[in-house]
């Protein structure tokens, strides 16, 4: 990768300016560089044992927040190094003359001067880097799910004490972009968790991650700039992608790399995973509510796999357009539906089926909690209970409102 850093260098009465990798050296006058300031300029301390050897103090105490999170939590946050045995490409000399004759290969040098591509075995190279944060002192990670969904991937975890750690994915969250890995260490520092429902537009926020793979416990401080967010988020790996819905946006540089460390609040509290930046803009990036990941946690801790309660349904929410467009009975709600590529809209031998919920229905409510596409969506309503609860559905069918009972299942591993 090219860089271009301007790096200072002052050695001696020497001033040496880095600039793409060479570095021009300059003869300071006899003055020193105080002989090269205009006039009114503050001359610069000489004095070695002055200002160069005071430690920095924080001008405010909002500073001084920002300074004791990132001084707190980089400990607790890792890099996770993604590799992969990958063919070795060589220069192979190549004849593409090797069916002449033999003296008709030597009018053109024998072909000796010919090089292709060839594979040499493989190696194991890493192919992309994530972050992560420490959720137990016995090894316990969390990041996203997008960082390690690679099966044939082997996985490293870097710690900020420069150790290195072999990484085994344990859970993966079937639902949402939250995945828990686990290292053989102990003593680690893990997180404080904080509330992510009480965060509010304007306050601080920081990020803490592997930013572009290279720049290990990047901070970077921003705002929260928006709340309960959808959008559709993609995997340049991969080519995937999924929509997350209610998302906290903030102008924390989030950078490739970022993925699944911790978005944090001026208490030093996580709030958020980061997971996805909008590239088409700037200074906007999103996380996943730290309160979506809790009781993935605690079932991890609890049991070493992650349990979502299932219905079992397809559905779009219901918007003005959608009412006008189906007639429905209702302005609010999930409506249940197949999907483009022919998916039934309730699947079979799901809790749905067996309630007898159908393609057209409109579940209005969860346990009394209107439907809505913003906080109280279907699936956030689903995912608040555990599996073995009963919920109770009100479900508009045609113009007559049904009371469906359904018992939550399991989320089929496929």
């Amino acid at each position: 990768m090219d860089k271009k850093i301007l790096l200072s260098v002052f050695v001696s009465g020497l001033v040496g300016v880095l600039v793409g990798g060479a570095i021009t050296i300059a003869v300071i006058a006899p003055g020193g560089l105080n002989s090269l300031l205009p006039a009114g300029v503050s001359k610069l301390n000489n004095n070695n044992n002055t200002s160069s050897s005071t430690p920095y103090s924080a001008n405010t105490d909002y500073e001084q927040a920002v300074i004791s999170v990132a001084k707190d939590l980089t400990p607790s946050v890792v890099s996770v190094v993604i590799s992969k045995n990958l063919p070795v490409i060589e220069q192979c000399p190549y004849n593409p003359f090797a069916d002449l004759p033999p003296q008709f290969q030597n009018l053109f040098g024998g072909g000796s001067q010919y090089y292709t591509n060839c594979q040499n075995g493989t190696s194991l190279q890493q192919v992309g880097s994530g972050s992560g944060f420490v959720i137990s002192s016995d090894g316990y990670i969390l990041t996203n799910k997008h960082v390690v969904e690679d099966s044939s991937a082997q996985y490293t975890v870097l710690t900020n004490d420069g150790k290195k750690y072999a990484a085994k994915v344990v859970a993966e969250d079937p639902t949402q972009d939250i995945a828990i890995i686990k290292i053989n260490a102990t003593n680690l520092t893990p997180v404080n968790l904080g509330d992510s429902n009480s965060v509010q537009l304007g306050e601080t926020s920081i990020a803490i991650g592997n930013a572009l793979g290279e720049y290990r416990n990047t901070v970077s401080v921003g705002t929260i700039s928006g709340l309960s967010r959808t959008i559709t988020a993609g995997d340049q790996m991969t080519s995937s992608s999924e929509t997350l819905t209610n998302v906290i946006q903030t102008t924390s540089a989030i950078n490739p790399g970022n993925s699944g460390g911790p978005l944090l609040n001026l208490k030093g509290q996580v709030i958020g995973i980061d997971t996805a930046v909008d590239t088409g803009a700037q200074s906007v990036g999103f996380a996943i509510p730290i309160n979506d990941a809790k009781k993935d946690i605690a079932s991890v801790l609890a049991t070493g796999t992650i349990e979502t309660p299932y219905l079992g349904v397809r559905y779009v929410p219901v918007t003005p357009a959608l009412v006008t467009a189906d007639n429905l009975a209702v302005d609010h709600g999930a409506l249940i539906e197949g999907d483009a590529n022919g998916d039934p809209a309730v699947m079979s031998n799901s809790p749905a089926q067996k309630a007898g919920l159908q393609l057209g229905d409109v579940i209005i409510s969860v346990n009394g909690i209107s439907i809505d596409d913003q906080n109280n969506t279907l699936s956030a309503l689903i995912e608040s209970h555990n599996v073995g609860d009963t919920v109770t559905l009100q479900v508009q069918r045609g113009k007559n409102v049904l009371t469906v009972k359904v018992t939550l299942a399991k989320y089929p591993s496929s």
